[in-house]
């Protein structure tokens, strides 16, 4: 193990609390009640108060234990699992992926740490599921930053928190400019978190020293983190917001899988033609079926562009196939009789699939004046003072209210318009009891009384005075 006196990190938190004694505060008992953050000011109870000059930031270059052992046998598995469930206060968690290089989102490696117990690193290959570490975590808050992307491969594993935090989803509540983690633990903490092994290759064998080192970082700053942004959710009353949007993610569990993925085939949305459509389809899902078994990305075998390219020239030869876009290397050459083959059921194929799916989502709000112009006019009247609202909130509008959400209750409203009503249709469509609370009485009055639509200017072809 590496002198945790000798670490960037240990000098880090001397030079922080020196310069906290020197006269700028400290956490939770000075006036503000929030870090020395790089922040110039805050808002109490509607006062600005001035945070001062900021402190320099220092960069992490090694964990305060030391890099871990990666986790790769039973016995010390259950050695972690009994450590942690020994440990106080919430468990960090985070997870490297293998995006670009693999098949899926699973994890290659697992990252935990718990005061008390220390921080551990786990290769999830190893083992069948990670159940033993999910149990020794029972009742325990995890603290993860863009939860979205990690719960579902934790899931994969047997893992899935009781409650949470998001320190990306709580970052954007507090409505900080930069939300991503190196950039919001350098504002609120001063370190400075290097983050350029975060889209390698994690699937390699053994991880590379450097790579160790950065994954273990990133779950040791995490308890501190939440620490400054519950004082910055406090400070701004909208803790309890956060706290919602965490049990919501929580309760939603692992989303269900998309009906047809290979209409996301990027470019597919221009074809007009059902024979080349149910190309692109037999293409995408022979290409995910190879992808699979070999276990490799699949635009590591083909792109999206080339699966467009040949389901426009519909080719019938190799040579006419690896002419297109996106058909290059000895690994296209190799597979070229498969995608032909895909081609050629698809050729033949019954089974076309239509040009459009039906959903019950409204069009596209661009062309809402032509289709309904009262939806129109209720969207035209709603969707600035939401932005009204998310400003004084200081919170993105987004986060306010879904666009998706707010789209649909323009479209159609709930009859007849009253708060119950509107409070009733936006919970059923998934908002938050705050997001209900904060956007219902301007909602009501803006689906009952919209403002009329500006006079559309008339139309003049081409070529006429």
């Amino acid at each position: 193990m590496i002198n945790p006196d000798a670490t960037a990190h240990s000098r880090a938190r001397t030079k922080r609390s020196t310069e906290l004694k020197k006269g700028t505060g400290s956490p939770g008992t000075n006036s503000t009640d929030v870090a020395d953050v790089p922040l110039t000011s805050v808002v109490i109870d509607g006062i600005r108060v001035e945070l001062g000059d900021l402190p320099e930031v220092v960069v992490l270059d090694m964990p305060r234990d030391g890099i871990p052992t990666v986790i790769t046998a039973e016995p010390a598995l259950a050695r972690c699992a009994a450590a942690l469930a020994g440990g106080h206060g919430p468990a960090a968690v985070d997870t490297e992926r293998a995006s670009g290089f693999r098949y899926g989102q699973r994890a290659f490696l697992v990252q935990i740490r718990r005061e008390g117990a220390g921080t551990f690193l786990i290769d999830p290959e190893a083992f069948e599921d990670l159940a033993i570490i999910n149990d020794a975590l029972r009742g325990v808050e995890w603290i993860l930053h863009a939860a979205s992307q990690d719960l579902p491969c934790l899931a994969e594993l047997g893992m899935w928190p009781d409650k949470l935090f998001d320190t990306e989803l709580a970052a954007r509540i507090a409505n900080l400019p930069r939300v991503g983690l190196g950039a919001v633990v350098e504002s609120l903490l001063g370190f400075h978190l290097a983050k350029e092994h975060s889209a390698a290759d994690w699937s390699r064998r053994p991880l590379p020293e450097p790579w160790l080192r950065y994954a273990a970082l990133d779950v040791e700053v995490l308890a501190e983190l939440e620490e400054e942004l519950v004082a910055l959710l406090a400070a701004e009353g909208k803790l309890e917001y956060a706290a919602q949007e965490f049990a919501h993610l929580v309760n939603a569990g692992v989303p269900a899988p998309r009906v047809d993925p290979w209409r996301r085939t990027s470019g597919s949305h221009a074809l007009r033609n059902r024979v080349q459509l149910a190309a692109v389809r037999e293409l995408w899902n022979e290409r995910d079926k190879l992808a699979r078994h070999r276990d490799i990305a699949p635009s590591r075998l083909i792109p999206d562009t080339a699966i467009v390219a040949a389901a426009k020239a519909m080719p019938t030869t190799v040579p006419a196939l690896l002419a297109l876009a996106g058909f290059h290397g000895r690994a296209a050459k190799r597979d070229a009789p498969r995608w032909l083959h895909a081609i050629q059921e698809a050729k033949k194929g019954t089974d076309l699939p239509p040009l459009q799916v039906p959903h019950n989502a409204p069009p596209a709000p661009r062309i809402w004046a032509d289709r309904d112009p009262d939806a129109a006019a209720r969207y035209a009247t709603a969707r600035p003072r939401m932005a009204a609202l998310a400003a004084e909130l200081n919170i993105p509008a987004e986060n306010v209210l879904t666009p998706d959400h707010l789209r649909r209750i323009c479209w159609r409203p709930p009859t007849p318009i009253t708060a119950e009503t509107v409070a009733e249709a936006l919970a059923e469509l998934g908002a938050r009891p705050w997001q209900v609370g904060a956007t219902t009485a301007l909602l009501t009055e803006a689906l009952a009384h919209p403002e009329p639509l500006p006079p559309r200017e008339p139309r003049h072809d081409a070529g006429t005075d």
